[in-house]
């Protein structure tokens, strides 16, 4: 994997799009009309409305560049035609905590849509990192602030 791509899921990929569509397509023109209204105020050395939409449209406008980027170094994986003997990119780890004997589940993404509260894990990620190339009966250890947590593999599939 280079350095430069980023990888994502099909669903990932979407998610992005989505999002960069929103903001060039629905909140350009919404920040457009705030300043507009804003300027209309006058005097715009100490109109805090249109500072504030100012300040809003660089954070937007830097979004969407980090978007464009992010989607145009994309490198899709394909759900489909993953190896579901060995965790990969694509795929659910299925696992057990060995120490409180609880199941879950993780999705392994590329950095750009990891999302912990989706269980949606980057394979770059500390527990991420152990799982690649695992096998169904493997057991890793990660390092967590609680201490060292063991994790049983107990099954891989696709996503």
């Amino acid at each position: 994997m280079s350095k430069e791509e980023v990888i994502l899921t099909k669903e990932g990929l979407a998610k992005l799009q989505a999002e960069l569509d929103d903001l060039k397509y629905v909140k350009r023109k919404e920040l457009a009309a705030r300043i507009k209204l804003a300027i209309s105020y006058g005097d715009l050395k100490e109109n805090s409305e249109y500072h504030s939409a100012k300040n809003d449209q660089s954070f937007m406008e830097t979004r969407i560049i980090i978007l464009e980027k992010m989607l145009n170094k994309a490198r899709v994986v394909d759900s489909d035609s993953l190896d579901i003997t060995k965790v990969q990119i694509g795929s659910v780890a299925v696992l057990n905590d060995i120490e409180f004997s609880e199941k879950i589940e993780y999705q392994i993404v590329g950095p750009a849509e990891a999302d912990v509260l989706e269980n949606k894990i980057s394979y770059e990620s500390p527990l991420g990192k152990e799982l690649l190339g695992k096998t169904v009966g493997s057991v890793v250890s990660v390092v967590a602030p609680m201490g060292v947590v063991k994790y049983e593999l107990l099954e891989v599939r696709a996503i």
